[in-house]
């Protein structure tokens, strides 16, 4: 385990699976304490042991879980509040999120009240209450995770509404950016398809197959992937970015898409 992020306290919201808890388990093996802000504690993956119960297992750093929906202001508080048993909350991951596919001609107000708060208010309520206590820290870095699709926009399979909430979260990272700066650094990571994901569980395998053939370096992502840059994101090796969305796709918005 490095020393990279020793001292560092992080939230991650969505972190009982799959990229979310990537990124956990990531920050936790270079050091930071985590708080794995999540509905359920137990991965929705064939893999089923908690995050909680990976990083005590597999690093040396701390760790607590608390219930979280993202949609509830007071439960997100509740989640930067309990960093402070660890120090006070230096690093916000707004991750939470959930694909739910539905027609452009067929969008309910459900479909808005699934896709638009959690993927999108979710991630305002996380920049709100961390980004309050970090200036009143005089530091921290906010990791708002969008997606491909907030940087061209994805038609199919009825994902326009998707599109929309990342694109949002897009350009509220860059606007906060401005705004809590020049203590609080706020970027976001643009993740492609992604495996052990709910997005990659909804595509067939010859679906996922055709997916990373589009890619520069023919595979799909990885949640440790993602975790890597969020790293980057979070230490002091990136102190010089803010207001950033850095795609990790394998090169296919760029080279390979559709």
């Amino acid at each position: 385990m490095s020393d990279l992020l020793t001292g560092k306290t992080a939230v991650v919201t969505g972190g009982a699976s799959g990229i979310g808890r990537g990124i956990a388990l990531k920050l936790a093996n270079h050091g930071a304490d985590i708080v794995v802000a999540d509905i359920q504690d137990t991965p929705n993956t064939a893999d089923t042991t908690p995050t909680l119960e990976a990083i005590e297992d597999e690093t040396d750093a701390r760790g607590l879980f608390v219930e979280c929906d993202v949609t509830d202001y007071d439960d997100i508080v509740g989640a930067v509040d309990t960093a402070e048993e660890f120090g006070g909350i230096d690093v916000m991951v707004n991750n939470a999120g959930v694909v739910h596919p539905v027609e452009f001609f067929e969008t309910t107000d459900e479909d808005f009240a699934t896709l638009i708060d959690i993927n999108l208010k979710g991630a305002y309520y996380g920049c709100q209450a961390a980004g309050e206590r970090m200036v009143e820290r005089g530091s921290g870095s906010i990791i708002n995770i969008a997606s491909t699709a907030a940087e061209q926009g994805f038609v199919e399979p009825g994902s326009i509404l998707y599109s929309a909430a990342k694109g949002g979260m897009k350009s509220m990272t860059f606007g906060l950016a401005e705004l809590l700066g020049p203590d609080v650094r706020v970027n976001a990571i643009q993740p492609g398809f992604t495996d052990e994901t709910g997005l990659a569980e909804n595509h067939p395998e010859e679906a996922a197959r055709a997916r990373a053939a589009e890619t520069s370096l023919d595979r799909l992502g990885t949640p440790a992937d993602i975790g890597n840059v969020a790293v980057f994101l979070a230490s002091d090796l990136s102190s010089y970015v803010t207001a950033e969305g850095i795609l990790v796709d394998g090169g296919w918005v760029n080279t390979g898409g559709p």
